[in-house]
């Protein structure tokens, strides 16, 4: 059974703010989305002074990208009433995928993954939420496109996203998100295929340490999904909790579609993890094919040998009394005779098929 090792990091302070991921070269910065289904405003350059203009009658989406400003991230908290310890998931990216509800507060972190180029990597970000009621706000590391169709949907009142409220676009992000786990799957699959017809004509070892390689992303990926399953599984059991009425009583089937999604992933994932392991199977039979194969060949070639060497033996003794030593073509006969026994040899050999 595996052992579960102790590993030493440095410690953060509980009601200490700081941010632990590596993005830290980005400057945070927001962006507001007021909107429903007839009116529409975005500030591009937001800052903590213009908070004021959120309007709690419409749909407010606030989204930060950036998380080394902490006075920024304690002003919106301090503004929107958010816990504390929230605010430390936000900024603490190390925490596993997690929901929390709260009487009047919906907290959501999600890890998104992309594979990185030229590379058997993968980039993780996390992606906070935080949704109550008239107001969504999301947290990035970085400035990215994840949701730059979402805001053009809501420029342009595409689909139904402006007639729905702050619920339904959590279930757009996240499913924005959701899509790059597809992404990092499908390019895991694309490079494990190409590894798979590489070990059917290499014997490269290099190949067994990309396939465990490939293994480690499933399993880091696996890792990711798995709490999300959880957290969505959470989310379709608040829809009988009559004192939570931040999501609509409609909206719950859009984040059942995220759960079937994520039971999706794990399963295709589940398969890959089996094909790798296939492939592992298939390179050290291959491997062990090649040495059975050269293994044979220097068998025959022993045992055609054999008896050559016997007569060698032989006829390497000292006795005095050996007549063939007398014969004066006795060196040609009996070289004749280790020609014609290793050449019968052989013929038998390829009759049966051993070589």
């Amino acid at each position: 059974m595996r052992k579960i090792k102790f590993r030493k990091v440095r410690k953060i302070q509980p009601n200490a703010l700081e941010y632990t991921g590596k993005h830290k070269q980005f400057e945070s910065q927001m962006q507001l989305f007021i909107y429903d289904d007839s009116y529409f405003k975005e500030y591009p350059d937001f800052t903590l002074e213009d908070l004021k203009k959120i309007t709690p009658s419409k749909n407010n989406w606030l989204n930060l990208h950036g998380l080394n400003n902490i006075e920024l991230i304690q002003g919106i908290g301090s503004f929107f009433q958010i816990d504390h310890f929230i605010l430390s998931d936000i900024l603490n990216t190390s925490r596993r995928t997690k929901l929390e509800q709260l009487p009047s507060v919906l907290f959501f972190n999600i890890k998104s993954l992309l594979p990185t180029e030229q590379s058997d990597s993968i980039n993780v970000e996390q992606i906070s939420f935080i949704l109550k009621e008239g107001i969504l706000i999301s947290f990035q590391e970085k400035r990215s496109d994840f949701f730059t169709h979402i805001r053009e949907r809501i420029r342009t009142k595409t689909g139904n996203v402006r007639s729905e409220k702050t619920d339904y676009l959590l279930y757009l992000l996240l499913d924005a998100v959701m899509e790059n786990f597809y992404i990092t799957i499908e390019n895991e699959e694309d490079k494990v295929e190409a590894l798979i017809a590489q070990s059917k004509t290499s014997s490269n070892p290099e190949i067994l340490v990309s396939i465990e390689k490939h293994r480690d992303n499933f399993n880091f990926l696996k890792r990711s999904i798995v709490p999300l399953r959880d957290s969505l599984l959470a989310i379709k059991s608040l829809k009988n909790e009559t004192s939570f009425l931040i999501i609509e009583p409609d909206t719950y089937n859009y984040f059942t579609r995220l759960y079937q999604k994520s039971l999706e992933l794990l399963e295709q994932i589940e398969s890959d993890m089996g094909i790798l392991e296939s492939a592992s199977n298939f390179f050290f039979s291959s491997q062990a094919h090649k040495m059975n194969e050269i293994m044979k060949t220097l068998t025959v070639i022993s045992a055609i040998f054999i008896p050559l060497t016997f007569i060698v033996g032989v006829y390497g003794m000292n006795f005095e009394n050996m007549p063939e030593l007398k014969y004066h073509d006795g060196y040609y006969i009996v070289i004749g005779f280790m020609v014609v026994i290793g050449l019968l040899m052989i013929y038998y050999f390829k009759k049966r098929k051993w070589f």
